[in-house]
């Protein structure tokens, strides 16, 4: 009886992607701006459990790896969940997106004084 094979599990980045992410997070133009925007150096050590728990999983197949890079995914998904988005998005197109644009309009043009 041929039995079918699940798809060995893989992590939702690769592990290089990681270690990217840890590096811009480490970089000096990275702190310069965390540090402008919130008063204070951001937090990489995320980035690095990250990584280590990938190759972790990648070299040994270790569940706790998997675990600990499947909770961390979950919670960064639910942390971007958290934020509204700026646009609000559309369903269908504009009722006159084929009509050309109105380049004469009051604001772009100027009158002399």
């Amino acid at each position: 009886m041929d039995r079918e094979e699940k798809p060995a599990w893989r992590p939702p980045r690769a592990c290089e992607d990681y270690l990217s992410e840890f590096r811009l997070c480490r970089s000096v133009s990275n702190h310069f701006h965390h540090y402008y925007v919130y008063g204070s150096s951001p937090s990489c050590q995320q980035w690095k459990e990250d990584f280590n728990n990938c190759s972790e999983w990648e070299k040994h197949k270790h569940p706790e790896a998997k675990e600990a890079l499947q909770k961390s995914e979950r919670n960064r998904v639910a942390a971007q969940e958290n934020f509204t988005p700026v646009w609000k998005l559309r369903q269908e197109p504009p009722r006159d997106w084929h009509m050309p644009l109105n380049h004469e309009s009051p604001q772009n043009s100027s009158t002399a004084s």
